[in-house]
């Protein structure tokens, strides 16, 4: 098993949330189109998701910290599962002209609306299913609060890929380690079918396989 690594909690917190607000905001059917992924839940109001994601520079701080957390060589090959709009593989590929990156997402809207200079590295495709690659293909595999937005047998098969084609990986999850926390995150999340405490998610990555690193992001 990998680390419990700090690289995205502080970009988390920047966020304020009114948490009852949106339990009271006719949750289920803002669940429902949230969970299309489409222009609603991103661009969209913010009842439904990010209520515009826009490109404002903010994860070239998180670039930073995984080339130096992961030693990443100027030619490396990274993959981002659940890549949205690619905005952090475009902050990669600044920084690491040379490398190469990819990123998958069940969103076309998003892909569609990605940064035209990362577009064509970017692919249609569910975390969930086999990825078109091989065996330690990329140098570093990564995936930021995606996975838990999976069921159980899913969150397997995509746990087993990015084991399967990364040397080095590191994700991010969405966990509580309290009730009140708990609470939060139930008002909060519109797409999270996976509600675990730390310990939780740790056992799970051992009993599915994964080895790599890992983040847990908390709604205080």
């Amino acid at each position: 098993m990998g680390e419990c690594l700090e690289l995205v909690t502080s970009l988390h917190k920047i966020t304020e949330r009114d948490y009852l607000s949106r339990m009271q905001d006719d949750k289920v059917e803002c669940m429902q189109i949230a969970r299309r992924f489409d222009l609603d839940f991103w661009d969209g109001n913010r009842r439904y998701g990010y209520g515009g994601f826009k490109y404002d520079g903010r994860w070239k701080e998180v670039a930073e910290k995984l080339v130096k957390n992961y030693n990443l060589p100027p030619d490396a090959s990274i993959l981002d599962v659940g890549c949205g709009k690619g905005f952090l593989l475009y902050e990669l590929k600044q920084l690491l002209p040379e490398s190469r990156v990819c990123g998958l997402d069940i969103s076309d809207y998003a892909i569609s609306d990605a940064k035209t200079e990362i577009r064509e590295s970017l692919i249609l495709h569910r975390a969930q299913d086999e990825y078109p690659f091989a065996e330690n293909e990329f140098d570093l595999v990564i995936s930021l609060t995606t996975l838990h937005n999976l069921q159980l047998p899913e969150l397997k098969s995509a746990l087993q890929e990015i084991e399967r084609v990364g040397r080095s990986k590191y994700l991010v999850v969405e966990g509580y380690r309290n009730e009140a926390e708990l609470f939060n995150l139930q008002c909060w999340a519109l797409t999270c079918e996976s509600f675990f405490r730390p310990e939780e998610w740790v056992w799970l990555f051992a009993e599915f396989g994964y080895s790599g690193d890992y983040e847990f992001i908390y709604f205080e």
